[in-house]
């Protein structure tokens, strides 16, 4: 399978926004952003955010959507058009309800949980068949908590575990940059206790 050319970080803009769950996406691409060393430009006609950076010597894109998170599709869909990248070459970055804060989980293709900025990039290309990089953030326990929850911003501990989910994510991100993703997911997915 062919390496990663695109990573997108699935978040909300603004700063009233900025350390909530649901951007757990935007804090994986910040925090690569931020080892490299580079800074986001506003990209119009992307609809977001674009920076560049290289992992395992290869050029990585990196995409913040400036769109709200239920019209991602928008601006992950002109990045794979404006740089030819097909989908199965991005990896989207976005906050999971069903796995615990510190657990991080990589998949490829299937169904959008309910996560809106999934959602809206599937609708829009038609299928699912992307990667991604599922960053644990909880669940409050009942549906009906979920708007609220995922819009809030987590706890001292939680924030230190999502912290912890992401460096372990973008540890295994060299194997999948270069196509090993079995690799890549066993290692992410193999319990450090």
């Amino acid at each position: 399978m062919a390496g990663l050319r695109l990573i997108v970080g699935l978040g909300n803009p603004g700063p009233e926004h900025a350390r909530t769950r649901h951007n757990a996406g935007f804090r994986f691409v910040d925090t690569l952003a931020e080892r490299e060393g580079v800074r986001f430009g506003l990209e119009s006609k992307l609809f977001g955010e674009t920076a560049k950076i290289h992992i395992g010597g290869e050029p990585i894109w990196l995409l913040k959507p400036s769109t709200y998170m239920n019209l991602s599709g928008k601006s992950v869909t002109a990045a794979l058009r404006y740089w030819k990248i097909a989908p199965e070459e991005a990896l989207l970055a976005h906050d999971e309800l069903d796995l615990a804060p510190g657990i991080a989980r990589l998949k490829f293709d299937g169904g959008h949980g309910g996560q809106n900025g999934l959602r809206d990039t599937m609708q829009l290309l038609g299928n699912g068949k992307f990667h991604r990089m599922r960053i644990g953030i909880g669940h409050p326990g009942h549906k009906d908590k979920v708007t609220g929850w995922v819009l809030g911003k987590p706890g001292k501990d939680d924030e230190i575990l999502i912290g912890r989910a992401i460096d372990d994510a973008i540890d295994v991100l060299p194997l999948a940059v270069a196509g090993n993703f079995m690799d890549a997911m066993t290692r992410l997915h193999t319990s450090r206790d």
